[in-house]
C-alpha cells in the first residue's frame, strides 16, 4: 500500500509539476524561437557586413591606386612649374640683354650721327679744296 501511496503522490507531484513547468516550457519556447530569429538576423547582419567589408576593400584599392596616381601628377606639376620658372628666369636674361643691345645700338647711332656731320664737313672741305685746285 506505502507503494501505492508513493506512486499517487508521485503522480500527482508530476502532474503539479507539469502543471507548473507547462507556462515556463512556453515561455522557454517562445524565447527559444526569438532566439533562433535573432541569431538568423544577426546571421544576415553578418552575411551584410562581410559584404560590405568586401566593398570596403576594393574602395581601399581603388584609393590607394589613385593616391598613386596622385603623387605621379603631383611630381608631374612640381616639375612643370619647375620648367615653368626656368624659362621665366631665361626669358628675364634675354629681356635684359635684349635692353643691353639696345642700348649699345643707340649709343652706336649717337656715334654713326657724329660720324656722317664729320663725313659731311669733310665731303665739304673735299668740294671746297677741287674748286680752288680747278
Amino acid at each position: 500500500m506505502d507503494k501505492e501511496i508513493i506512486k499517487l503522490l508521485s503522480d500527482m507531484l508530476d502532474e503539479k509539476l507539469d502543471e507548473k513547468l507547462e507556462p515556463i516550457k512556453a515561455k522557454l519556447d517562445e524565447h527559444s524561437e526569438i532566439l533562433n530569429s535573432h541569431s538568423e538576423i544577426l546571421n544576415s547582419h553578418s552575411e551584410i557586413l562581410r559584404s560590405h567589408s568586401e566593398v570596403l576593400n576594393s574602395h581601399s584599392e581603388i584609393l590607394n591606386k589613385h593616391s598613386i596616381i596622385l603623387d605621379e601628377h603631383t611630381q608631374i606639376l612640381r616639375a612643370l612649374e619647375h620648367s615653368a620658372q626656368v624659362n621665366k628666369a631665361e626669358q628675364d636674361k634675354m629681356n635684359n640683354d635684349i635692353a643691353h643691345m639696345k642700348g649699345d645700338v643707340e649709343s652706336i647711332k649717337k656715334g654713326l650721327a657724329g660720324v656722317e656731320i664729320i663725313t659731311a664737313n669733310n665731303w665739304s672741305d673735299i668740294v671746297r679744296i677741287k674748286s680752288l685746285i680747278q
